[in-house]
């Protein structure tokens, strides 16, 4: 049987084993799944599914209309995968008309206190959000994506798997795959490393798409004129195809993070 607080509004539905603690106001079109954990002074509201075993902590907002000029009010949806963990002030807005009607969250991810995520957004898996960062609109982040504090990502960028933003960074262009970009506004500042290691990458497969890496980025001119050659020598390592394919589908007017050059 459900654990819910006499003092919690409950009208969605919840599952046999849900925790719901003082204060929560849950929606009449919210699904909270095996497992899922509400602390005090929780709101989820909207047509949102919450996964298995998420747990949210005090005064998160999640569900909520988006924030954006001419909002039609026709009704969104968000989807928030399992083992999620919303920490303090967190605020998750369902889809809106301007794009898919749909905001999804991937499974595992660890949304620290105040961070954000707007409407029309698409999040993987393990993606770790730091205090205070977010995502304006229609953005799409990659699996196992670390975001810093205080870091705020442009409407319509794409980050790629395994990328790493730095503290305080502003991100206005896409940034690669296994990339590493700071500042503001954000360029790369090599290869996230410490993020391939930490997945099990082996060597020699970094050792290949350092060496991809330099060949995109080392030398001025387009980007994507280097694409085929860089394909040519590296394109039997997985990694490097991840990026070369993340370049080309961004479409031809898709900007992209790139090395800040000296004078």
């Amino acid at each position: 049987m459900a654990s819910i607080h006499p003092t919690a509004l409950v009208e969605g539905v919840a599952a046999a084993d849900v925790e719901i603690g003082p204060f929560c106001v849950v929606g009449p079109k919210v699904v909270l799944s095996r497992g899922v954990r509400l602390h005090e002074n929780v709101i989820i509201k909207g047509d949102t599914e919450i996964g298995e075993g998420t747990e949210i902590f005090p005064f998160a907002s999640i569900g909520q209309p988006a924030q954006l000029t001419g909002y039609t009010g026709r009704p969104g949806k968000l989807k928030i995968g399992a083992r999620c963990l919303l920490r303090e002030y967190v605020t998750i807005n369902v889809g809106s008309d301007k794009g898919d009607l749909v905001t999804e969250i991937g499974d595992d991810c660890f949304l620290m206190m105040g961070a954000h995520v707007a409407h029309d957004c698409k999040v993987g898996r393990n993606v770790v959000m730091v205090g205070y960062s977010g995502l304006s609109g229609h953005c799409v982040v990659g699996d196992y994506v670390i975001i810093s504090g205080h870091s705020g990502i442009h409407q319509f960028v794409r980050i790629g798997e395994s990328a790493y933003v730095g503290a305080l960074s502003g991100v206005e262009n896409d940034i690669i795959p296994f990339g590493m970009a700071i500042g503001n506004r954000a360029r790369l500042k090599g290869l996230n490393i410490v993020g391939l290691k930490r997945r099990g990458f082996e060597k020699s497969k970094i050792h290949e798409l350092r060496a991809a890496y330099r060949a995109l980025f080392d030398d001025a001119g387009p980007l994507r004129a280097r694409l085929d050659d860089v394909m040519a020598a590296h394109g039997n390592e997985p990694l490097v195809r991840t990026v070369i394919d993340f370049i080309r589908a961004g479409g031809e007017r898709a900007a992209f993070c790139v090395p800040e050059r000296e004078a």
